[in-house]
């Protein structure tokens, strides 16, 4: 079973022990010294006190609430579509459940609101226990939930329906807008099911859906937040008629950052995208490099390419992009870098400018954005069209349209594919830094990659290069290999089904062993405070084969502590015992010596291990999501005898990437 309550976290009767329930503590030198950890900003911060009724009243709402829910769940155990609604109730639980459980009321507006969110709860589920779901045909201001593949919580999302959904009937498709949120560190699932309920997006279009995702809090959907993107317009597309051809994207400020981000990565998906002031890249956003701050090392830097929008304007080609800043706005100088970028690129970017504007829309620039953004989205995405550009760092984000890299020659380095349909029948690709690739969807009589003509196999476009010389692959190619799904660094573990794999052995030394349990701790309230689930957690001889199939293992301890780990050692690239620890050819003491590693499971290689790390960016990028990227490559050593602090677990003595083999 996973263990589904959280490490302690304080709540308003705990307030006189804030301080010592938010320091973590790592035994240096012995166990009973302990060294405290920096404390992170608290996101959200702590919220109102409330009285004795008001807690007393919605505690047993709340708990009332719950047991309905479980009982529905087997009541439906057999109604599979009935069953797929549920979260569209659990939401409003979790949103009061957790502002009662973390301090999390930020308002005293929102302890009248939560009595509501209890009512509609008790509604829907009574409507679905009769079997009934009209929330589903409701128009405008619509609240639903889904259950994350990542962690299986229940995450709210926000609908616009436009009543033209309803006169077009079943068969016709509805365009679809995704609203990207701006900063908000008072945004709990409370506070954002209020103004979901209340508010429109600063953006809607005639005649379109409009999506408002959660993205896990305040993240600028990074890492959980990326992907919860990806799963609410899945539940949507699940439940609504959508036109993938016709789907925008769209955000402001925070949102603009998301926007520039996933528009760039995500580019087959969009018709048009319009991000609004924001940020698209790290280094100059953040100023990181400022010579006055903390030096950071060459893998962090080369870690920012995987969010960098300007290094990947390229991929903008077919996606008409609309940026939009105030004149007066700081934030101008992300849709600044983007025109500069695109122009490199052979590319024009559309900018929109609130004439004497700060930080917001300027009223009549915003009608013309939105005009503009209609035209787009009314004439559609080509699903097919003659040519296409992609530019990646990471097999993270393979794919644009009908061009697919799957694998690389080095891993972030700039990989790119300039791809073109013919009338004959033919492809002509031309490739940097690519060794595997694929037109996933088409056909072709010839194909041409790199001047040289390539036979393709019958009714598959897959091809591997072998040193200068391409040739069709309509096998798959064997031995391990970082492919899509299977990149490395450490974080890239979290963006998809995990499980934390708790030890429950004997450390082979205690400092190690203490280390691990205070990392640990500081994993699970990272994921529960930045990403709003609870981390699942099984102990080491739980694990089954449905996990090792399904999830990637985070394994915590060492191979006398953790029995995952000790049954997998000899397949890893280290050898650990209680005196040593040796990777690449280097012994480090193992009394005060960790590692932290990525690679792929040896009990399923479709799958990863990660030793010792949750999401790695830590105290300092708690209260920036700008500075929420990943900070450790695929491996790294930690040497104990440093204390953990802001933004590394000990002190790094040394770190890297394995090459495109896991070597």
């Amino acid at each position: 079973m996973f263990e589904r309550a959280p490490p302690t976290r304080p709540t308003a009767t705990m307030r006189p022990t804030l301080a010592l329930l938010l320091t973590l503590s790592v035994s240096l030198a012995a166990a009973d010294t302990p060294t405290p950890l920096p404390v992170p900003k608290r996101i959200p911060p702590p919220g109102l006190t409330l009285t004795d009724t008001d807690r007393h009243e919605l505690t047993a709402g709340a708990a009332a609430l719950r047991a309905d829910l479980d009982a529905l769940a087997n009541d439906l155990a057999r109604e599979p579509k009935l069953l797929a609604l549920l979260p569209d109730v659990e939401i409003f639980h979790r949103a009061v459940d957790w502002a009662l459980r973390y301090d999390e009321f930020t308002a005293p507006k929102e302890i009248a609101f939560a009595r509501h969110l209890l009512e509609l709860g008790r509604q829907r589920a009574a409507q679905l226990r009769a079997k009934q779901a009209p929330w589903l045909q409701a128009t405008g201001l619509v609240l639903r939930g889904y259950r994350s593949t990542l962690d299986g919580s229940v995450q709210p999302y926000g609908l616009v329906v436009p009543e033209t959904l309803k006169e077009g009937g079943a068969a016709r498709e509805t365009p679809l807008l995704v609203w990207l949120l701006g900063r908000g560190e008072k945004r709990t699932e409370l506070a954002f099911l209020a103004e979901r309920e209340a508010t429109t997006p600063q953006i809607t279009l005639a005649h379109a859906l409009t999506l408002v995702p959660y993205g896990r809090f305040c993240n600028a959907t990074k890492f959980a937040g990326e992907i919860d993107v990806m799963e609410a317009m899945a539940a949507v597309r699940a439940q609504y008629a959508i036109d993938a051809n016709r789907t925008a994207v769209a955000g402001f400020s925070m949102g603009g950052g998301s926007t520039w981000h996933l528009a760039t990565h995500y580019a087959g998906l969009w018709c048009a995208a319009s991000p609004g002031a924001g940020f698209a890249e790290t280094a100059i956003f953040t100023k990181a490099l400022d010579p006055r701050k903390e030096q950071r090392p060459w893998w962090e830097q080369r870690l920012w390419r995987a969010y960098d929008a300007t290094a990947v304007a390229a991929n903008l080609l077919n996606v008409p992009t609309l940026a939009y800043a105030g004149e007066i706005d700081a934030q101008k100088e992300a849709s600044d870098l983007m025109e500069a970028a695109m122009q490199r690129e052979g590319l024009k970017l559309e900018r929109f400018i609130g004439p004497q504007t700060a930080h917001k829309y300027h009223p009549e620039t915003k009608e013309a954005l939105t005009r503009r953004l209609e035209t787009a989205v009314a004439k559609g995405r080509d699903p097919q069209p003659r040519e296409v550009w992609l530019a990646t760092y990471t097999l993270r984000y393979p794919q644009n349209s009908w061009v697919r890299i799957e694998g690389m020659g080095q891993h972030w380095e700039l990989a790119e594919v300039r791809a073109s349909l013919h009338d004959n029948h033919l492809i002509v690709a031309h490739t940097k830094n690519v060794t595997a690739l694929s037109f996933p969807g088409m056909s072709a009589a010839a194909v041409t990659l790199d001047g040289q003509s390539v036979q393709p196999a019958p009714g598959d476009l897959r091809f591997v290069r072998d040193g200068d010389a391409w040739r069709n692959a309509a096998a798959a190619e064997p031995g391990l290999r970082k492919r899509p799904g299977l990149t490395g660094p450490v974080d890239d573990a979290f963006l998809d089904s995990f499980v934390f794999v708790r030890p429950t052995g004997r450390p082979l030394n205690p400092e190690v062993g203490s280390w691990v349990e205070t990392e640990l701790t500081a994993a699970r309230n990272l994921w529960r405070d930045v990403f709003r689930g609870y981390a699942p957690v099984k102990a080491d001889r739980e694990i089954s084969a449905a996990d090792i199939a399904e999830r990637n293992l985070i394994l915590w301890g060492d191979p006398s502590s953790n029995a995952v780990l000790a049954k997998i050692i000899r397949q890893l690239p280290l050898q650990w015992d209680a005196k040593t620890l040796t990777f690449r050819g280097q012994a480090y003491a193992a009394t005060h010596h960790a590692p932290v590693l990525v690679f792929p499971n040896p009990l399923n290689p479709r799958r990863y291990v990660v030793l010792n790390s949750g999401i790695d960016f830590r105290a300092d990028g708690y209260g920036n999501n700008a500075l929420q990227t990943a900070k450790l490559p695929d491996w790294a050593i930690v040497d104990l005898r440093t204390a953990p602090g802001p933004h590394w677990p000990g002190k790094i003595v040394d770190a890297g990437f394995f090459n495109e083999a896991w070597k």
